[in-house]
C-alpha cells in the first residue's frame, strides 16, 4: 500500500484535507518508539488504495517539540516504517511565504511531494491570487493543485495526483547537497533558513500578487481587534464559556439522568430475571454499574468538546487562547490551558483531553496534572450534602448566602490550588524542550460540522474503549470488595439482625449497611480509621472515601447505604447523620468535621475515569500515580489542617 505523508504548518487546514480523504476510515495509534499519537487513515480512489499518515504540524522540518521530533526522525531515516512514498504538504494560500519554508525543505530532501494550496477561498477574500505555473517552474517535479477542503473543492483533482505516476523531471536543490541529518548546529540551521527566504521572496514576487480585499474580510479584521482587545476580549470570552458551561449544565444533566436510570434499571431488571447466585450480584453490582460509569460521562464530554470544536472551527479559539497566554505564563502554563482548565470545571475528562492542543509537553503535562483540582460537576453532590449539614441557612448582610458562599469557597479553593501546584510542579519536571507560544491566528469562518463530528466521534471512541476497560475494571474490584468477606463473617452478622426491630424496607436497608460494614470494604474502613482520624473521620467516613474512587458523587450513596437510609430521602439521610454519635457522645459530623471532609474532596484524585484518560494521555501509568500520591497527600494535609483549626 502506498504509504503517503500529510504535512503542514498549524492551522492550514491539515485536518480538513485528512478526513475529506480518509472519512471515518482512520484510527489513532503511536509513532514507534514514542508517546505522540500517530492519526492514520485509508483513502479508497478508483479502486486503487493508499495509506494516509496525518503528521504533527510544524512549521520546519528542524524539531523544537515532541511532536515535531517526531516529523524529524521519520523524514530524516529512510529505512524508518513510516518513511512515506509521497509527501503531501498543506499550505495556506493566503500565506505562502511563511509556509513555504517547511515545503521547500522537504522538497531538497528529494522525497516525491505534492503542494497543495488550501484555503483559496480564504486568499481570494483577502485578494491574494497566486499563478500556479509560474510556481511550477520554480519547483520542477513538483505537482500542484488548489483546495479549499472545509467545502470539498479540489479534493478529487488531490486524490487523482496522489496516485497519478508523475512525468520526470530535473531536480534543481534550493540548498546544495541538503541532508538534514547533518543539520544539527543551530548557526546552521539560521544560515539555512535564511538562504530559503531569500529564495522564497522571490518566488512570491514572481507568482503572487495581492489586490483589494473584499469587503467580508475587511469586517473580520474588525472582529480581529475586539477579540484580542486587552478588555473587551476577557469579557467576550468569560461571556463565552458562561454560555457553554450553562448549556452544559443545563442540557447535559438530563441524558446523564437518563442514562443513570436506565442502567439502575437494567441492573434492577437483571436481578429480577436471572436466579440468585454470584453471576447475577457480579452483573447487577459489578458490570452494569460499570458500564453505567463509563457512560454516564458522555454527554458532557460531547457536548463540552461539541462548543469547542465550533469556537475552533471559526477561528475564536485561537484568538482566546491569545489573550489567556499572558494571565497563564506565570504559573508556568501556556494560554492553551485555559481550556482544559474551564473544561475540567465540568468534568476532568474532557478536561484532560483538551490538553491535546498544548503543544510543549512539559506545560501539557502540568496541565493534565492539575486539572483534576478544578472542582467538577461530580463534587456537586458531595458539597451539596456536607453544606446542608454542617453550615447554617444563614444570610450576611441580608443577601449573601452563608451556604452559597461555602460553596463558591471551595470551587475558588480548587482554582488557586490549581494554579499554586502548577508553578511549583514547573520548577520540579525538567525538560530539554523550549517553551514557546507560537499560535498561527486562522480567519473567522462558518464551521464545517462534519469536522466537528469526527472529533466528536473519534474522543468518545477513545473516552469508552480505552478509558472504559479500566472503569470497568476497578468497579468490579470495588463492587468484590463491598459484597465479599473473610469466612462466615457476613453471614454471622445478618443473622444477629433481630428483624422485628426493622419492619419492611427498613430490614433490608439494615442487611445492606450490615453486610458492607463486615465486607473486605468495611474492614478496610475500620483498618484506615487510625489513620484518617486525626481529620475528623471515622471509619464509616473512610468506607466511603474508598468507594468514592470509582466516582466522588457514589460519596451521597455510601452514606445512604451505611446509615440504612434510601438514597432518595435526601432528609432522612441528613438527619441521621446529624445524630451520628462519637462514643465519647460528641457529633461525628461537626463544623470542623464538615469542613476537612469538603477540603479533603476538594483535592482527592476520587476519579477512577480520570486516572484512566490521564494515562491514555501520557501513555504511562507512572503520571497517573504521580497525580493519585501528590493529590492524595495534599487532600490529607489540608483536611488535617482544616479539621485541626475548626475544631
Amino acid at each position: 500500500m502506498k504509504k503517503v505523508a500529510l504535512l503542514g504548518n498549524p492551522n492550514t487546514g491539515k485536518t480538513s484535507v485528512f478526513n475529506r480523504l480518509t472519512g471515518l476510515n482512520q484510527h489513532v495509534g503511536n509513532f514507534p518508539g514514542v508517546t505522540v499519537d500517530k492519526k492514520s487513515g485509508t483513502l479508497h480512489h478508483d479502486g486503487q488504495t493508499a495509506e494516509i499518515i496525518d503528521f504533527p504540524g510544524t512549521y520546519s522540518i528542524y524539531p523544537h517539540s515532541n511532536d515535531e521530533q517526531v516529523v524529524y526522525d521519520v523524514f530524516s531515516n529512510p529505512r524508518h516504517p513510516d518513511f512515506p512514498d509521497l509527501t503531501v504538504v498543506v499550505l495556506d494560500a493566503g500565506n505562502l511565504e511563511r509556509n513555504l519554508l517547511l515545503f521547500t525543505q522537504v522538497y531538497d530532501l528529494q522525497i516525491p511531494v505534492i503542494a497543495v494550496l488550501n484555503m483559496s477561498d480564504v486568499a481570494g477574500r483577502k485578494g491574494i491570487k497566486t499563478d500556479l505555473d509560474q510556481l511550477k517552474q520554480a519547483f520542477p517535479g513538483v505537482r500542484i493543485c488548489e483546495t479549499n477542503a472545509r467545502a470539498g473543492f479540489g479534493m478529487k483533482e488531490l486524490k487523482e495526483l496522489i496516485f497519478e505516476t508523475p512525468a520526470q523531471a530535473e531536480f534543481r536543490p534550493l540548498i546544495a547537497d541538503y541532508n538534514v541529518t547533518d543539520s544539527d548546529n543551530e548557526s546552521w540551521q539560521e544560515s539555512e533558513t535564511r538562504q530559503r527566504y531569500t529564495y522564497i521572496k522571490e518566488i512570491i514576487t514572481a507568482s503572487v500578487r495581492h489586490e483589494n480585499p473584499t469587503q467580508a474580510a475587511t469586517k473580520a479584521s474588525v472582529w480581529d481587534k475586539l477579540t484580542v482587545h486587552p478588555v473587551w476580549g476577557y469579557v467576550i470570552f468569560a461571556l463565552i464559556l458562561l454560555l457553554i458551561f450553562q448549556l452544559i449544565f443545563s442540557i447535559a444533566s438530563l441524558p446523564m439522568d437518563l442514562i443513570d436510570g436506565a442502567f439502575a434499571d437494567f441492573a434492577n431488571w437483571t436481578g429480577s430475571v436471572m436466579p440468585e447466585g454470584v453471576l447475577t450480584d457480579l452483573l447487577t453490582g459489578g458490570i452494569i454499574p460499570g458500564l453505567g460509569g463509563v457512560l454516564v460521562f458522555l454527554p458532557q464530554i460531547l457536548l463540552l468538546f461539541f462548543c469547542l470544536g465550533i469556537l475552533e472551527e471559526t477561528g475564536y479559539l485561537a484568538r482566546a487562547v491569545f489573550i489567556m497566554d499572558r494571565l497563564m505564563r506565570p504559573f508556568g502554563l501556556n494560554g492553551k490551558s485555559v481550556v482544559p482548565l474551564i473544561s475540567s470545571a465540568a468534568c476532568a475528562i474532557p478536561g484532560v483531553m483538551a490538553t491535546r492542543t498544548i503543544p510543549n509537553w512539559k506545560e501539557r503535562l502540568i496541565t493534565i496534572l492539575v486539572a483534576p483540582l478544578m472542582s467538577c460537576s461530580a463534587r456537586i453532590p458531595v458539597f451539596t450534602l456536607l453544606i446542608a449539614l454542617v453550615i447554617p441557612n444563614k444570610y450576611l448582610f441580608g443577601f449573601l448566602s452563608l451556604q452559597g458562599l461555602t460553596l463558591f469557597a471551595m470551587y475558588m479553593l480548587g482554582l488557586f490550588s490549581a494554579l499554586a501546584v502548577a508553578w511549583v510542579m514547573t520548577r520540579f519536571i525538567k525538560t530539554r524542550e523550549k517553551s514557546y507560544f507560537l499560535l498561527e491566528i486562522p480567519e473567522f469562518k462558518a464551521p464545517r460540522w462534519g469536522n466537528i463530528f469526527l472529533s466528536l466521534y473519534e474522543k468518545s471512541k477513545i473516552f469508552v474503549w480505552e478509558a472504559g476497560k479500566v472503569i470497568l475494571a476497578i468497579s468490579i474490584l470495588l463492587w468484590a470488595l463491598a459484597s465479599y468477606g473473610p469466612g462466615e463473617r457476613i453471614q454471622n452478622a445478618v443473622r444477629k439482625i433481630d428483624k422485628t426491630a426493622y419492619p419492611g424496607e427498613k430490614y433490608e436497608d439494615k442487611v445492606a449497611s450490615v453486610k458492607l460494614e463486615n465486607s473486605y470494604m468495611g474492614i478496610l474502613g475500620k483498618t484506615i480509621e487510625p489513620v484518617i482520624r486525626p481529620l475528623g473521620f471515622d471509619w464509616k467516613i473512610g468506607i466511603s472515601l474508598l468507594t468514592s474512587f470509582a466516582a466522588r458523587e457514589v460519596f451521597v450513596g455510601s452514606m445512604a447505604t451505611i446509615y440504612s437510609v434510601h438514597q432518595e430521602d435526601n432528609e432522612g439521610l441528613l438527619e441521621t447523620m446529624r445524630q451520628e454519635k462519637h462514643p465519647d457522645g460528641t457529633p461525628v459530623y461537626s463544623l470542623a468535621t464538615g469542613l476537612s471532609l469538603m477540603v479533603f474532596y476538594v483535592y482527592a484524585m476520587q476519579c477512577m475515569a480520570t486516572l484512566a484518560i490521564v494515562k491514555r494521555e501520557t501513555k504511562s501509568w507512572k503520571w497517573p500515580i504521580v497525580q493519585l500520591v501528590y493529590m492524595g497527600i495534599l487532600a490529607y494535609l489540608s483536611a488535617m489542617i482544616t479539621y485541626q483549626i475548626f475544631s
